[in-house]
């Protein structure tokens, strides 16, 4: 009698298993980087390759990034809430172009415009893998000291920037 409660005992417990794995949200994973330096980087700038821009280079000021991709659907649906939002002039927002050809970039950037107070050109990912990006698009808040506070994953959403982003911001004194 007892042996034959045993499967079922197991089959119980992976049944549970599952229902708590479809219960979980992925985009509200933590990110393992969250409160930690961002990774260090230097990458040429998409518009001027010529040029880098490194993390150091971005401290002492709050920002946000924004991994973007031209072949990127997603990013097509928060695109114009980004362009209305660097309107404000609230916080910089720097892209990180991923895994991207420049002159597909370019031509996204000037057939949907420019949110971006620069973009930077990740052609290898291996700077979007150092910020464990899952896909595109993802967006960071990193604070003065160079401090990741957050991480979204997806398109932004008004909601989003208005409940999240917006908020943190401000507390970091953007």
């Amino acid at each position: 009698m007892k042996k034959a409660l045993i499967p079922l005992l197991i089959f119980a417990v992976l049944v549970g298993f599952l229902a708590v794995g479809l219960g979980l949200k992925p985009r509200e994973i933590p990110s393992p980087l969250i409160n930690k330096p961002a990774p260090a980087f230097s990458l040429p700038v998409l518009d001027a390759p010529d040029q880098k821009i490194s993390a150091q280079d971005l401290r002492g000021k709050v920002w946000i990034l924004n991994v973007w991709a031209s072949w990127c659907v997603a990013c097509r649906i928060e695109h114009p809430l980004l362009v209305e939002f660097s309107r404000s002039g609230t916080v910089p927002i720097y892209g990180l172009n991923y895994k991207d050809k420049r002159e597909d970039a370019l031509r996204w950037l000037t057939n949907f415009g420019n949110p971006y107070t620069r973009s930077l050109s990740d052609t290898e990912g291996l700077v979007g893998i150092d910020f464990g990006v899952y896909g595109v698009p993802e967006t960071f808040v990193i604070d003065k000291q160079g401090v990741i506070r957050m991480k979204h994953i997806g398109p932004v959403t008004p909601e989003v920037l208005r409940d999240d982003i917006l908020p943190l911001v401000r507390k970091l004194g953007a």
